[in-house]
């Protein structure tokens, strides 16, 4: 009880603070839709006391809504950017809005900073850095500053220093705990949004806040996409500063680049922008496929441009993972809709266990083709595989497919990531720059020497599965031996006769049927195999 009414009076200031904002158009929009306990508080959330001031409506949708987050505070920016990559629970119209959020509030204080990066190094920072300046950037979570550190052959080098928020875990805790407690609710008292999987939705937020508030993690997330992506060219990965880096704090080499948001100045500095549009689709598609580990936030914000074209992600404390099976799921159907297979990329959906089986894969192709047939008479620029995969995540609702968090994390990336690309080649063709990529997963991966090297893989299994036959038999029968000792298990007289009388009848057909049975393991294995 006292958790429902802590969790409704964070609720309702929430709603207050949108509606200030005049951010609460969905609530008047779908009154009529709106469950019972959201119509309850409702008045209460349109309802402003005396003293409080009306902020002035300015701006768009996602300009209010960013103002009106920003206010309630980090744990409603993370709550707002989770919510764009849904757009099966929130429509896509909102999904699209929230995309554009800003994180963007006001730096904490220097001293605080200095503290804290005293507290998490264990020494002052004069010593630590020769220069250490005001914040130059501040987000939701923490905040970076400029510093300079002595090498030890003498020289001086730039890095960027990331501070965590003195208070930020605390806050998200308290208001982690309101979401969770809305979404268990939905799933309680409506049914029909449990294939939305609000819980599970709340558990991969709060995973991956958990993950943004230790630092070393995050470096080891750079450190992880260094290493998968040392050989790739047009791409690399700022170096982390080890010595430096703690729980609460990040150092890391300062890029000195153009930032990726500047168009003029990279048309001044004479890149390809042509080039540069594919590189981001394409680098973004490769990690995805290749390494099942992507960057899950590039935006223009995030990215910075070298001299040479090499693109340089920061800030990568959001991060996609896929497992094999996603990997493979996500470049078929692609694929197949670049190449109008719709059969294929509905038997995809039903051989990973996406769409149960009692569904008619025909009519889900179909289903398919009405998403995937508009868009090629359509202009290059007028088509994104983004919101194709949200089209293709909503169409599935009819089919009772079960939502993939790291399938909409990836689906809303990509959009994020089609717009980077748009932003530097307006006519952009996101499956001339993709097919290169897809093919050349495809090939590797479903291709004859990878189905050569999965039966091999395959065979030294069993080879190891068969070589521990003997050792299993060998243990089943001294199992059986001592069941049949009296001084070994104990077992009812009844049941001893019982075996006394079987093994005198057949000895040998006992060890016939336990041959028999490992046989039977040996078949069953190989059918797994082939």
């Amino acid at each position: 009880m006292i958790r429902a009414l802590r969790n409704i009076r964070s609720l309702v200031r929430a709603a207050r603070v949108m509606a200030r904002h005049d951010a609460l158009f969905e609530l008047d929009l779908a009154k009529d839709n709106l469950p019972p306990i959201a119509l309850a508080l409702r008045p209460f959330a349109k309802l402003r006391f005396p003293w409080e001031r009306r902020v002035a409506a300015e701006g768009d949708i996602a300009d209010r809504l960013s103002a009106a987050l920003s206010e309630l505070g980090p744990s409603y920016i993370k709550l707002g950017q989770f919510l764009a990559t849904r757009p099966d629970m929130i429509g896509p119209e909102l999904a699209g809005d929230l995309g554009l959020l800003r994180d963007q509030i006001p730096p904490f204080d220097q001293a605080e900073a200095e503290a804290m990066i005293e507290e998490q190094l264990g020494a002052p920072v004069p010593e630590l850095f020769e220069t250490f300046s005001h914040p130059v950037a501040a987000a939701s979570i923490a905040q970076v500053h400029k510093a300079t550190v002595r090498n030890a052959d003498g020289t001086v080098r730039d890095v960027a220093v990331k501070v965590l928020r003195p208070d930020v875990e605390a806050r998200f805790r308290r208001d982690l705990d309101a979401f969770f407690w809305v979404a268990e609710k939905l799933e309680r008292f409506f049914p029909e949004t449990q294939r939305l999987r609000p819980v599970a939705g709340v558990q991969t937020l709060a995973a991956s806040v958990e993950l943004e508030m230790d630092l070393r993690l995050e470096a080891a997330a750079m450190s992880e996409m260094a290493e998968n992506t040392k050989g790739d060219p047009g791409f690399r990965v700022p170096e982390v500063d080890w010595n430096r880096t703690a729980r609460q704090v990040l150092t890391l080499e300062w890029i000195d680049a153009t930032p990726a948001g500047d168009r003029e100045a990279l048309i001044e500095a004479g890149h390809d922008m042509k080039r540069l549009g594919n590189r981001v689709i394409q680098n973004f598609l490769l990690h995805a496929t290749r390494d099942g580990f992507f960057h899950a936030d590039m935006h223009q914000g995030n990215l910075f441009v070298a001299g040479d074209g090499t693109l340089i992600p920061v800030d990568f404390g959001i991060m996609g993972r896929l497992d094999e099976r996603s990997r493979r799921f996500l470049a078929e159907i692609l694929y197949g809709f670049v190449k109008r297979d719709y059969a294929r990329v509905a038997e995809v959906h039903f051989e990973a266990g996406y769409v149960p089986g009692h569904k008619d894969v025909a009519t889900f192709a179909q289903a398919l083709r009405s998403i995937g047939e508009p868009i090629f008479g359509k202009d290059a620029q007028d088509v994104s595989m983004g919101k194709l995969l949200a089209q293709l995540f909503l169409v599935t609702e009819q089919f009772d497919m079960a939502m993939r968090p790291e399938l909409l994390l990836l689906q809303k990336t990509m959009v994020v990531v089609e717009g980077v690309a748009r932003f530097y080649d307006p006519e952009h063709n996101i499956w001339e720059a993709s097919e290169p990529i897809l093919a050349d997963w495809m090939m590797r991966k479903l291709g004859p020497e990878a189905r050569l090297q999965e039966a091999a893989g395959g065979m030294m299994a069993l080879g190891r599965r068969f070589g521990e036959l003997p050792d299993l038999l060998d243990r089943a029968e001294r199992a059986i031996d001592q069941a049949t000792d009296p001084k070994g298990i104990r077992l009812h007289p009844d049941s001893l006769t019982a075996i006394r009388e079987a093994e005198n009848k057949g000895g040998r057909m006992g060890r016939a049927a336990l041959w028999l049975g490992a046989l039977s393991l040996f078949g069953l294995l190989l059918t797994q195999i082939f």
